[in-house]
């Protein structure tokens, strides 16, 4: 049996009147890579957003280890703060934007979370800051600060950072967009060592040749609902549905292996 990580059962999730999630059923295994596809506005990011709870889901339910977050009463569904940052610690987030503190080194930018999150001391927190770094072939560059870094660089410190908490599931959120296109490649190798490594992964990129070679299971999001998915080959070279060909076909298809 599939050891399952994170489950979410019928997430709706509005913003006042734009319903942006219509019903997501969505299961993800322990070491299992989802790549997450769609046009910008179909809910792709909210859906990241929504399962470490940065946005809070209007209706449904959300799982991790089996366990439910949040308590019900009265048919509403309520979250304690302190329930939701535990929460928070096991699921690391990388962004578009690197979001690194422009003040510290790397080594820093990597320790500050395990310090003033996990309450880690400052030799342990050493010790993981440099061998994450390492891990993403940047323990050259710790005591460098990020204005001395490319984008590339930047981002796989990002990486880096959300690791050194140990988290049990990584979410991407476009995270070569704002990349120029050759340095996108140093950052797929990061996170396509990541999902050799076995960690659980959902991520959300435009990146057709990454999904087909890495991922597990690739998910097509259109206008809120879950229109297609499964394994990479069947997905992305035999659509079910017009709006998936439409999709491909703007995203230079003709890429992809035979």
């Amino acid at each position: 049996m599939p050891n399952e990580t994170v489950k979410l059962a019928q997430v709706y999730k509005s913003f006042g009147e734009l319903e942006v999630l219509k019903g997501i059923d969505l299961t993800v295994n322990s070491g299992e890579t989802v790549v997450m596809l769609g046009s910008s506005g179909s809910g792709k990011s909210t859906l990241l957003r929504c399962i470490n709870f940065m946005e809070t889901p209007t209706a449904g339910h959300i799982y991790l280890h089996g366990d439910r977050v949040g308590a019900e009463k009265s048919g509403k569904i309520y979250y304690r703060e302190s329930e939701l940052c535990k929460l928070r610690s096991k699921i690391g987030m990388v962004f578009q934007h690197f979001n690194l503190f422009p003040h510290m080194t790397v080594l820093q930018n990597v320790m500050e979370g395990q310090i003033t999150v996990l309450k880690r001391g400052k030799s342990e927190s050493i010790q993981k800051a440099q061998a994450q770094l390492e891990r993403v072939g940047l323990l050259d560059k710790a005591d460098e600060y990020p204005s001395r870094l490319s984008g590339g660089q930047k981002q796989r410190v990002a990486i880096a950072r959300a690791l050194a908490m140990d988290p049990e599931v990584m979410l991407f959120d476009e995270v070569t967009s704002a990349l120029d296109p050759e340095l996108v490649g140093e950052v797929l190798k990061t996170m396509r060592q990541l999902a050799e490594d076995g960690m659980t992964m959902v991520i959300v990129t435009h990146e057709l040749g990454f999904a087909y070679h890495v991922a597990n299971r690739v998910l097509f999001l259109d206008d809120g609902v879950i229109l297609e998915q499964g394994v990479p080959h069947d997905i992305l070279k035999h659509p079910k549905t017009q709006r998936m060909r439409e999709f491909l076909e703007g995203h230079s298809l003709f890429k992809l292996p035979e």
